[in-house]
């Protein structure tokens, strides 16, 4: 998708601080952080949002799960505990219609949400 702000950064076209890549997903850190760690990782392949995930993103959906452990073990916080969170849509906060899921760490992130 031509405008897609994370499309731009997969393809190199804005930079961004890396922090895993792999063929399929790339994670960065967000330039707002909302906690001391505050990673987004997103697929390579463009799919808006959740809410368009066809059968055949299931395995790739998998892999970003995947992705999203190593790098908690990574970078030093998988023992300590994390938060991933996934905003599909507009009324519930996604502010860039391409699939990304926000890992937060590095503090104790209050109450229990659910």
């Amino acid at each position: 998708m031509e405008d897609c702000l994370f499309c731009k950064i997969i393809k190199g076209e804005i930079p961004s601080n890396k922090v895993y890549e792999d063929e399929e997903i790339l994670a960065f850190t967000d330039i707002n952080p909302q906690a001391p760690i505050h990673i987004l990782v997103v697929p390579k392949k463009h799919i808006e949002s959740v809410a368009k995930l066809e059968k055949e993103d299931e395995a790739l959906v998998g892999k970003i799960f995947s992705a999203i452990k190593k790098i908690s073990e990574e970078k030093g916080f998988k023992d300590e505990g994390f938060r991933v969170i996934n905003n599909c849509g507009e009324k519930a906060g996604q502010t860039v219609k391409h699939l990304h899921f926000h890992i937060l760490a590095g503090k104790d992130l209050g109450e229990k949400i659910i």
